[in-house]
């Protein structure tokens, strides 16, 4: 049995641009495919590819933040590999729909009798609380194991075998905690990425998901700093990180 004490996150895929050879933009400064994307998006509006005003594109779209015209961020869309998580978590990650694509992983397929579980923010740091915590979740993947056994030999006369593992883990998994690991693959675009994040980074969101969102921040930051530079994270009162947004609701 593994315990996760922090998420992992993995960018997978990004936008690639392909800019369309009889509109060409005058670009100026550094960036990357997704950053280009929403500055073309946002030059078409007006047709102002000879970039007028000589912005680079991280200050163009610096300005289209202050504006809020987040129409065309909505264009580049990223997708991240979410690990260490919760379910407990993911049931909250999912919540957020507009924008968003998700894949998760199956308890009803895959075998969690070597699971891993997510310990709370909340417990970690107390030996007292991190021992019960390890003593239920350990007893509820037993239980799991014991589950499996017995309905693996009860539904003996089901001859597909895979169908039958598919039988029994899906009635056993009923035992296994919120606090089971899960996976997602969450694909979003920059403006559905913005909106969880000013949500669920914020103080009074719930610690894990909090956890979860700003180790997603950092890795959008990294890729895209233009469309995200204007988040920033810092450490709140209760000693955990937050982030707060400058442009709200773009």
């Amino acid at each position: 049995m593994d315990i996760l004490r922090a998420p992992t996150v993995t960018l997978i895929a990004r936008p690639q641009f392909l800019e369309p050879t009889h509109l060409p933009v005058s670009w100026l400064g550094d960036s990357t495919d997704g950053e280009r994307l929403a500055e073309f998006a946002g030059r078409l509006c007006y047709m102002s590819q000879k970039n007028p005003a000589k912005r680079s594109t991280r200050e163009y779209l610096e300005n289209i933040k202050k504006q809020g015209h987040g129409s065309v961020l909505e264009h580049s869309v990223y997708v991240l590999l979410i690990e260490g998580i919760s379910r407990s978590c993911s049931h909250e990650l999912v919540r957020h729909r507009a924008g968003f694509g998700y894949s998760q992983l199956s308890q009803r397929y895959v075998d969690e009798s070597h699971a891993a579980f997510v310990m709370p923010p909340a417990i970690q740091g107390d030996p007292a609380l991190e021992a019960d915590w390890e003593k239920q979740v350990a007893s509820d993947q037993e239980a799991y194991v014991r589950s499996v056994e017995a309905l693996m030999k009860r539904f003996e006369w089901v001859e597909d075998k895979v169908h039958r593992r598919k039988m029994a883990r899906e009635a056993a998994r009923s035992v296994l905690p919120n606090a089971t690991e899960t996976k997602v693959v969450s694909s979003g675009n920059v403006r559905a990425w913005r909106t969880m994040l000013e949500l669920r980074c914020g103080e009074g969101a719930e610690q894990e998901i909090r956890r979860m969102a700003v180790a997603c921040l950092r890795v959008l930051q990294q890729e895209a700093p233009g469309l995200f530079s204007d988040f920033e994270i810092y450490v709140a009162e209760d000693r955990a990180e937050a982030a707060r947004v400058g442009y709200h609701k773009v």
